[in-house]
């Protein structure tokens, strides 16, 4: 089974989260923040794995270290599930319309770090700042080691643009993490994917 479990316990943040990437079941998800709650259970639905999640953070100051530390243990997580990646897909790409936004999401399970953002997100989404939202896709990518390149097309709610980019964000991780065209090999001439 493709899954993991990890724990992060710092001064700033106390995280559970188990991810199975082959499970169709729905975890429950409690990061401390309802819009993000949302957010990674359009992510599970979307992407057909499980997730659970629970964060207990420093939020009287704000959610800063509660986004970043999730974003660093669910990246961690994939990474960890995907193991060496044999019969993976490995790249994924995805459109994601959300009434007058369009989103897209193209990225690589390479082993190798990049994160690319480009589009005007609103002011604030949810209760946060958009650099919150920049910041968790960033620390994420960095932690899952992967290419990860978010395009907001257009849009003007910042609902709308944020759960248009996790929408395709989840299709092209299902693509990604499906299984390749040759099953018992690493998807890289390179032999390796780390």
């Amino acid at each position: 089974m493709r899954q993991a479990n990890i724990s992060r316990k710092t001064a700033e943040t106390d995280i559970e989260l188990q991810l199975n990437l082959d499970s169709k079941k729905r975890g429950s998800i409690k990061s401390g923040n309802a819009f993000l709650d949302h957010m990674l259970n359009l992510f599970q639905s979307h992407a057909g794995i499980e997730l659970s999640l629970a964060c207990k953070g420093d939020t009287e100051i704000d959610f800063h270290h509660s986004m970043e530390d999730i974003a660093i243990v669910f990246g961690s997580a994939l990474n960890q599930a995907l193991g060496d990646k044999k019969g993976i897909e490995r790249f994924g790409f995805y459109f994601a319309p959300m009434d007058e936004t369009l989103a897209r999401v193209a990225l690589d399970y390479s082993g190798r770090i990049a994160y690319v953002l480009r589009g005007d997100l609103p002011p604030k989404i949810g209760e946060m700042d958009s650099s919150l939202w920049e910041h968790f896709f960033k620390s994420l990518a960095e932690n899952a080691k992967m290419n990860l390149h978010i395009e907001l097309l257009y849009g003007q709610d910042g609902h709308h643009c944020m759960e248009a980019i996790f929408k395709a964000f989840a299709r092209a991780t299902a693509m990604a993490i499906g299984k390749g065209k040759n099953t018992d090999e690493i998807p890289s001439t390179k032999g390796t994917l780390s």
